[in-house]
């Protein structure tokens, strides 16, 4: 392996880690306490938008997993989560397109990258000011 390559490993912490913190408070102007504050509304919004995903893949609603998927993708965009954005991303392109055939494994994978991000969120959420 040479040195170039070298460089561009990643540890495996950066591997797993979901949310580029720079981006998140470059989004909300550098203010902490406003991103804390976009964390809590998002914690507490995003298991009823996954759920609005669920429903629309198994009621087999395109439309609907486009709009849903499309929300969430805008909403966890802010925290420069790009797994997540992918994600969502590719259920709402699924839904455009109207064929929800992987459906069920975008959805897997959405909610595998939520997962990972929302101790990310919980821990910035816990900090002390």
């Amino acid at each position: 392996m040479d040195a170039k390559q070298t460089n561009r490993q990643y540890s495996v912490e950066e591997q797993l880690q979901q949310l580029d913190e720079s981006i998140a408070l470059t989004r909300v102007g550098g203010d902490v306490e406003l991103l804390r504050e976009v964390i809590g509304l998002f914690l507490d919004d995003y298991p009823n938008s996954l759920k609005k995903i669920r429903d629309a893949v198994n009621a087999g609603d395109p439309s609907g997993v486009e709009q849903h998927a499309h929300s969430l993708k805008g909403s966890v965009s802010i925290f420069g989560a790009q797994e997540a954005v992918e994600a969502a991303f590719s259920l709402e392109s699924q839904g455009r397109r109207g064929d929800l055939t992987a459906a069920a494994d975008g959805l897997k994978r959405l909610e595998h990258a939520l997962a990972n991000l929302k101790p990310e969120l919980e821990q910035i959420q816990a900090r002390q000011p």
